[in-house]
């Protein structure tokens, strides 16, 4: 099965590579870059040396041949790949923004005009999977709303309001330098962001809803000195109070079957790498504390998008996605 990789020069494009060499089906075919066209892939990844030997190239999207193509590109970037993509039987995942989220709900979220619009699965597989199985094109959801949404789940129906604290490590802001990322800023230092506005919270409030909740929705990110991963707390207070053993049982059982849903007390370093999401729960009656640990590159980004890839393309859903993760 042939990949193609749009946008395959940031991180999440390195890490569908990383993940992908050692996919028992799939095979990169093409990794683009418009800068750097010409240059060999493990000049820009060097973890890759000896695993490909492709160099990056910039073909017109008509000229792209492959079954599948990952959207690894910034939201507004994406809309004007999908459809010819598309047209041509191309299966598209797309990590961008551009069709996790209703068109008039995405306009206003990012202030833009979606020249291409049409509606898409949302790639979380756990709540989603049966829209993913065989489709064409699948939305690959942003990381908080991920690990967020993971974390929340179970209990959304139950719930008035749902608070998401989440911390994120600093590959999440991509691999352009700004001043947000620069290394004195962020080493030995804890910060929030967008305390009220981040552009997460429309996906979070839309798979709340998806879940029959009408609970309230509130999101705060807070950047810390790592590189991978997303701790989330959610704080799901609810309208009647449920014990821990109730709670704990509920939260077993809805993920019971699901290979990448791991029920224990979430660390970043224990899901660093790999496609898990682990959570844990603690009740005091009105309030549960649900705590989720992702690795926003992989479940939160690449893992998750080839997870998707799987379903579409009726592989195994863990295929090239049973890597354990790097602790310490």
């Amino acid at each position: 099965m042939k990949i193609a990789i749009i946008g395959a020069s940031g991180y999440a494009g390195g890490e569908l590579i990383r993940l992908l060499v050692h996919h028992p089906t799939a095979e990169v075919v093409c990794a683009t870059s418009r800068k750097l066209a010409g240059t060999p892939l493990d000049q820009i990844h060097p973890h890759l040396k000896g695993f490909t030997d492709l160099k990056f190239e910039n073909p017109a999207t008509d000229a792209i041949d492959a079954d599948v193509a990952f959207l690894a590109v910034p939201h507004t970037a994406a809309m004007t790949y999908a459809g010819s993509l598309l047209s041509r039987g191309i299966r598209v995942v797309d990590l961008s923004a551009d069709y996790r989220l209703p068109k008039d709900v995405y306009e206003k979220t990012y202030g833009v005009t979606h020249s291409d619009y049409f509606p898409a699965p949302y790639g979380i597989p756990e709540l989603h999977r049966r829209e993913c199985i065989n489709a064409k094109f699948v939305a690959n959801p942003g990381c908080f709303p991920t690990g967020a949404t993971l974390a929340a789940a179970p209990l959304a129906k139950y719930a008035h309001t749902v608070i998401y604290d989440s911390k994120t490590g600093v590959s999440g802001a991509g691999d352009n330098p700004s001043a947000t990322t620069h290394y004195p800023n962020v080493g030995d230092n804890v910060g929030p962001y967008k305390l009220t506005t981040h552009r997460h919270l429309a996906e979070m409030k839309q798979e709340i809803a998806f879940l029959k909740s009408k609970a309230k929705v509130y999101f705060t990110p807070h950047l810390v000195p790592v590189n991978r991963g997303i701790l989330t707390t959610a704080h799901i207070l609810l309208s009647e109070p449920m014990e821990q053993k109730e709670v704990e049982n509920l939260y077993r059982d809805f993920y019971r079957d699901e290979y990448f849903v791991r029920y224990q007390k979430p660390l970043l370093a224990a899901v660093r790498g790999s496609n898990f999401c682990d959570i844990m729960v603690e009740s005091e009656g009105l309030r549960v504390v649900a705590i989720s640990a992702i690795d926003n590159l992989v479940k939160g980004a690449s893992g998750q998008a080839i997870q998707n890839m799987n379903l579409m393309c009726g592989l195994k859903e863990n295929d090239g996605l049973t890597a354990a993760g790097m602790l310490p």
